[in-house]
């Protein structure tokens, strides 16, 4: 069977939703790409068919299918680019495999991570293996604590003399950057130095073995900047929790990326409220009709299901799946929309016999009162 075939089945199991399909797609998944790996996809039909299949799964697929699926392609270089890129803005546990392996990802694409994606993926980023100095010196500008933390530890990072001097002044306030820097082989002596000044009995002691630093000259410099060594030494600030707004930036980038690639479809509305991930499926069906994300809170914060109804029908929701997107939005929502079971069945009524342009209108109109 040729890597063609059998990436044309993958792409129907792909959009199955049986257990034992599931399954199936597992394996099909790693026989896919042990055999790309063979063929190198070199002819373009079959790597644009292969592309297709993976967006497919970035698309539609369960977490799970998804960070396997991250897992078997990030060391591949014959990856798609938009792939690659779709599954580094994913949840940390999907992007983090892709982040720290493929080598599909340049550095245009990881500073743009640093600035777009939430500080876990930052966190990825810096421990990457043989950062590029761009890169490197895109965390320092950011300055965030747990980032340099990590590009601290990073030995194989691409640090020059200016950037590992920014770093042994940064972690005069960062107290968890100070053990790694203790140990990174592209610290001088005179950084060595200055560092002593703000560490730990135990790390000046190794400070002074490795660089065969005189105690006595330290401690009279140490002597005079207590005061300052004092406030310096305290811990790492807790770490950043992602904020609404972080995860509602992240979440619509995910989505254009989705669209842009024609990956965004009805389907992935199910995906998002199976997860719970209720912000993401307010964007992705606010981008699929063009709406204001604003009009889907309050059709999901009112007390007419109907107006999700509409907006459901406008972008070709199927009126059989309405239902459970209906009760998956009020488990999540606080039982909102309202009206009750009753109401529930009378929004069914927003599919017929309207076109979805028709259902679009009626919704945009009737959203502008609520």
């Amino acid at each position: 069977m040729t890597i063609a075939v059998e990436a044309a089945d993958l792409l129907k199991l792909a959009k199955s939703r049986r257990p034992v399909d599931r399954e199936q797609l597992l394996a099909a998944i790693i026989t896919l790409c042990d055999k790309a790996e063979l063929d190198e996809i070199t002819q373009p039909d079959v790597r644009d068919l292969v592309g297709a299949v993976f967006m497919t799964l970035v698309a539609e697929a369960e977490q799970d299918i998804r960070r396997r699926l991250a897992e078997k392609i990030a060391p591949a270089p014959w990856a798609p680019a938009a792939l690659i890129n779709v599954l580094a803005l994913d949840d940390i546990e999907i992007a983090g495999p892709v982040i720290a392996a493929s080598p599909v990802l340049q550095d245009h694409d990881l500073i743009r991570l640093l600035v777009e994606a939430t500080l876990d993926h930052q966190i990825a980023i810096a421990r990457r293996g043989r950062l590029s100095a761009p890169v490197v010196e895109a965390i320092l500008r950011q300055e965030e604590p747990a980032v340099l933390t990590a590009l601290a530890a990073n030995d194989t990072a691409e640090v020059s003399a200016s950037a590992m001097d920014r770093m042994v002044e940064q972690s005069r306030q960062v107290a968890a950057m100070r053990s790694p820097l203790a140990r990174h082989p592209r610290l001088s002596s005179d950084l060595a130095q200055r560092l002593y000044l703000w560490v730990g009995q135990s790390l000046r002691s190794a400070l002074i073995d490795r660089f065969r630093l005189d105690p006595a000259e330290l401690e009279a410099a140490l002597a005079l900047t207590v005061r300052e060594a004092h406030a310096a030494i305290d811990s790492l600030p807790p770490s950043q929790a992602r904020s609404d707004a972080e995860r509602e930036a992240l979440e619509a980038r995910l989505v254009d990326k989705l669209n842009d690639a024609g990956q965004l479809r009805p389907s992935y509305l199910l995906r998002a409220l199976r997860e719970g991930r209720l912000t993401l499926f307010v964007t992705a069906i606010a981008r699929l009709g063009g709406f204001e994300t604003d009009h889907i809170r309050r059709a999901i914060d009112s007390d007419r299901p109907e107006l999700l109804a509409l907006a459901c029908a406008a972008i070709g929701v199927d009126r059989g799946a309405f239902p459970t997107i209906l009760e998956a939005v009020r488990e999540l929502n606080q039982n909102r929309p309202g009206g009750g079971a009753e109401a529930g069945r009378r929004a069914t009524g927003a599919f017929s016999p309207f076109d979805p342009d028709i259902a679009g209108m009626a919704f945009r109109k009737a959203v502008s009162t609520v």
